[in-house]
């Protein structure tokens, strides 16, 4: 039985002309031979699963090259650009991407594409160590999907040598949400909106990340 790899691989040169469409779909099964029922096994929703495998192969790659690095000497900030300029040299083929953004976009899909967007950006944190259980796992993936998402967007359109311009727009998100970091540190010690922090903290404490699933085999890592 073939793969949800070999139907993606074969979808891919398709996609540039005729984006994640049905179209895309029956011709990569059919450049491998695959049974439509086969195929449709495989990817129920039809290209709509293709893109979201190959969204998620490109996360699984970010994963695999951040493994094999040592990041230690490197402050925190540091570390989430190197993820993000990873992440960007494991996209592939940049109009299986601009199809992907458009077709995300769509109403019926754009939950799909946020969870996408989140998925990355929970790769992220847990490949850097991120510990956090609290409301602090939420904010950190919360902010991190913003930064990804606009970096994206920003990198379908640049055409510098090398991606520097992403690279630099990179740097710019990362030294923003440092400084509003710095300016959570100032409030909580500023004597007006002190209270105000602490009530924050309080609610953040009692908010708990989600747990491993383990009642379903090979069920999303995240409940």
């Amino acid at each position: 039985m073939m793969s949800l790899d070999a139907l993606l691989d074969a979808a891919l040169p398709h996609v540039a002309f005729d984006g994640w469409s049905e179209a895309s779909f029956a011709a990569a099964a059919q450049d491998i031979a695959m049974d439509m029922a086969e195929a449709k096994a495989l990817a129920p929703r039809g290209a709509l699963d293709l893109a979201v495998a190959y969204h998620r192969r490109g996360d699984a790659a970010m994963v695999a090259k951040l493994a094999e690095m040592d990041l230690s000497s490197l402050r925190y900030g540091e570390r989430v650009a190197t993820a993000l300029r990873l992440r960007l040299e494991v996209m592939g083929d940049r109009e299986a991407v601009r199809r992907a953004s458009t077709l995300f976009s769509l109403p019926m899909h754009a939950a799909e594409g946020g969870k996408l967007v989140w998925e990355t950006a929970d790769h992220i944190w847990t490949a850097l160590g991120d510990e956090s259980r609290d409301g602090n796992w939420y904010s950190k993936r919360a902010i991190l999907s913003g930064v990804w998402a606009s970096t994206v967007l920003y990198w379908l359109g640049d055409d510098s040598l090398d991606n520097s311009d992403t690279h630099a727009f990179i740097e710019r998100r990362i030294e923003n949400v440092m400084q509003f970091e710095k300016l959570k540190g100032q409030l909580k010690s500023n004597p007006l909106t002190k209270p105000f922090m602490q009530m924050q903290d309080a609610v953040m404490g009692k908010m708990k990340a989600p747990s491993p699933r383990t009642d379903v085999p090979g069920g999303s890592p995240r409940a």
